[in-house]
């Protein structure tokens, strides 16, 4: 079938759906009589409908689509399901309208309803996605407060411990890019909380990058940098903030060459 009749299909779906919601009667009435299980019928005509219009790259019609089982997963108290499909959206706003505001709003949402529903793993990964774009649209300070409670959570867990250093790094160099002093202070609030974090290669490196900022060297802040990335790579998340680091010393080129 091509996206066209994809579509016919989906907008047929959609409508079957919306039929059935309106004949469960009233909501309550919906849940709590016969109307239960038309509602439930509904939500999955809803999902498969959105998953066409997605497949004929009509986002706006699926995240329309998504939006409506997320309505009645939430009035229904399955916040979970709930949760994934704001997370679908998510990443509809995030890959295909590229429009990180709105991606931002659901993944939260997400994380909110994974909270309440005690899977903090779920939540603590929609979160790191929040931290990630707010810090790349400088909204420092919020992606602080992310890092800063996700590493809190996850430094006691001696599965995921190990994740905690690379957190409180993130938080750091938000920091760093605000200020020099803020995240003089900030790493030296992280070795307290998780003494591991004071061996990490990480902390080493906000240490040495610390005080090339503190003398203006932009020669020893890239050379820092270049070692620790011979050993672990940089992605370009990190590699951005240390760019606008390096930019505030004075005279510098800005690059990491």
């Amino acid at each position: 079938m091509d996206n066209s009749g994809k579509e016919k299909e989906a907008i047929q779906l959609m409508a079957d759906a919306d039929k059935k919601v309106k004949s469960s009667g009233s909501f309550l009435g919906g849940m709590f009589g016969g109307g239960h299980h038309k509602v439930e019928e509904a939500c999955e005509m809803y999902c498969r409908a959105a998953n066409m219009f997605k497949m004929a790259k009509n986002w706006s019609e699926a995240i329309k689509c998504l939006n409506a089982a997320v309505d009645i997963y939430t009035d229904m108290g399955r916040f979970t399901i709930a949760a994934k499909h704001h997370i679908s959206i998510a990443e509809i706003y995030e890959a295909d309208l590229v429009d990180i505001e709105k991606a931002i709003a659901h993944f939260e949402q997400a994380a909110d309803y994974y909270k309440g529903e005690e899977s903090n793993s779920s939540a603590n990964k929609c979160l790191l996605k929040v931290g990630a774009y707010c810090a790349q649209l400088e909204q420092y300070q919020k992606a602080i407060e992310i890092y800063e409670q996700v590493g809190a959570n996850t430094m006691d867990n001696p599965l995921l411990k190990y994740s905690a250093k690379e957190y409180f790094f993130k938080a750091a160099l938000c920091h760093f890019i605000v200020d020099e002093l803020n995240a003089k202070i900030a790493v030296e609030k992280y070795e307290e909380m998780f003494p591991a974090f004071s061996d990490s290669r990480e902390c080493k490196l906000l240490k040495k990058l610390l005080e090339a900022h503190e003398e203006q060297n932009s020669e020893a802040f890239t050379e820092a940098v270049k070692e620790f990335d011979s050993i672990s790579r940089l992605d370009q998340w990190h590699t951005t903030l240390l760019l606008r680091i390096k930019k505030t010393i004075q005279g510098d080129e800005g690059d990491l060459k």
